[in-house]
């Protein structure tokens, strides 16, 4: 017999793999679209074919995205009903708001002006056929605001009143939804780190496109091109994120004390007016007993947490975890529901976070190289064939920097689905079975492999013919991507 517990972490597991999939396209596409608009923007300014033809190639791999990010986060949508049926009846009403409008109005217009844009190169002059790539971009980010304004609600609950007759939670005003503290940390945070992804994607494959050119390819310019501006984009984005995500960490001291203290390793409270040196430490290696929860080793930098939590070389004071532990414990019950305690999974969040903040830095550092290595009337950047590894490795790293980054949001808000209102064991559907939930997952899981799979092959195809594939096409009966069939089948 399988009890709730079972349960409660199938379906866990099943929305977070859903959601972290299907964050992998959000960014991607986001911040591709970016890019592609201002390719094609630099080629109404200069006049260039070169940037035509790069925003013609690199929307292949926009476009692919896009379609994978709608795929998934339908099925994303499915889980709300399938699995957290109480959360859906409970605040619905409230939740359900944001997601119909980014469904009628911004998905709309961004879906509606990516097929005007697909199909209307020869049909609009430039300047104005760039308009509508803009305002694709323009509808993404519209369409991650409302979105974000349904999971701001859960981080941070306003404008809602409880309906005691119907036992649910109810919207009292859509204006305190949009004006959400969290919301504008959140929001911002977001939107720099799909330009880093945009950024580093173009760039990383333009790196591996490099490792098998030969010297004089005339395609070495086209892009070496694309890497600067990708990477203009990349390091926009790493720099806006290192800032937005340092003003996220200082609003969390007061909105969720207890995901701050977890990410910083503080167990115990920090009080700089009680220390020596007046001063916080910051732990850069944190290992907490999951058990008793107390930190069992640390290594710390002296007066960095000041610094990155007061903004200050001294002063501060940061809440442990265990005095936050008995506050919530009195605020809401030492027990609610089955929960024995509120702490969020401490060395999980820890790392976490150290993750997406070093990631972020490293992407930073790789990109300043890049460009300095990539600059005119130097192949520094074909001669030094390390680096467009390293450079084609940083691909893959927005995604983990992304992921790394939805684990602190979402898990730092343990044990709640709606901070301080709903938990999550009182979210999950009731009738909802172990079996299904098993099957459900496996299929979710193969399906999501499966489309990841095809993705990586469309894009990793579309890459190997290079932006001419068309132009060879009509000019010549030969397959522009027979070379790739055919090294596909000695593999």
């Amino acid at each position: 017999m399988v009890t709730l517990v079972g349960i409660l972490d199938l379906a866990r597991f099943q929305f977070a793999m859903t959601t972290i999939f299907h964050f992998f396209f959000v960014p991607m596409s986001i911040g591709l679209g970016v890019v592609v608009a201002l390719m094609e923007t630099m080629y109404v300014i200069k006049k260039d074919e070169v940037y035509k033809k790069m925003a013609q190639f690199w929307s292949k791999i926009f476009l692919l995205s896009f379609a994978v990010g709608v795929v998934t986060g339908i099925i994303q949508e499915f889980q709300f009903g399938m699995n957290w049926s109480e959360y859906s009846r409970y605040v619905g009403d409230i939740f359900g708001a944001p997601l119909a409008i980014e469904a009628l109005v911004a998905f709309f217009a961004e879906s509606s002006f990516i097929g005007l844009w697909s199909f209307t190169w020869d049909r609009f002059k430039p300047a104005i056929h760039v308009i509508f790539i803009w305002i694709v971009a323009f509808a993404s980010s519209l369409s991650a605001l409302w979105i974000l304004a349904a999971n701001s609600f859960m981080q941070n609950p306003v404008g809602y009143a409880i309906d005691n007759n119907m036992g649910r939670a109810e919207l009292t005003s859509i204006g305190a939804l949009l004006t959400n503290k969290q919301l504008w940390i959140e929001f911002p945070h977001v939107i720099v780190g799909t330009l880093v992804t945009g950024g580093f994607i173009v760039a990383g494959m333009s790196a591996f496109k490099l490792l098998k050119l030969k010297k004089n390819d005339p395609q070495i310019d086209f892009f070496r091109k694309s890497i600067n501006i990708a990477l203009f984009v990349g390091l926009i984005g790493v720099g806006g994120a290192l800032y937005t995500g340092d003003q996220h960490a200082f609003e969390l001291q007061s909105m969720q004390p207890m995901k701050y203290a977890a990410m910083e390793g503080v167990d115990e409270t920090i009080d700089s007016s009680k220390r020596a040196d007046k001063a916080q430490p910051w732990s850069l290696i944190s290992v907490t007993n999951p058990k008793t929860h107390k930190v069992i080793a640390r290594v710390e930098v002296p007066y960095a947490l000041s610094i990155l939590g007061n903004h200050s070389l001294t002063g501060g004071k940061t809440v442990g975890t265990t005095k936050l532990n008995k506050e919530f414990e009195k605020k809401y019950g030492k027990t609610h529901d089955g929960i024995k305690d509120y702490y969020v999974p401490e060395n999980t969040l820890f790392y976490a976070f150290r993750v997406m903040a070093m990631g972020a830095g490293l992407l930073g550092l790789v990109a300043v190289v890049a460009l300095w290595f990539n600059r005119k009337k130097t192949d520094l950047i074909l001669t030094q064939r390390w680096f467009l590894w390293v450079l084609g490795i940083m691909t893959f790293f927005p995604f983990v920097v992304n992921t790394a980054g939805w684990l602190v949001t979402e898990l730092g808000r343990y044990p709640w689905v709606v901070y301080g209102l709903m938990t999550i064991a009182d979210a999950v559907s009731p009738n909802v079975s172990t079996a299904s939930l098993l099957i459900s997952n496996i299929i979710y899981f193969l399906t999501f492999a499966a489309l990841g799979g095809v993705m990586i092959w469309l894009s990793r195809r579309a890459l190997h013919a290079g932006p001419d594939a068309e132009k060879e096409a009509e000019l010549s009966p030969r397959d522009p991507y027979e070379d790739l069939a055919g090294s596909e089948e000695k593999a």
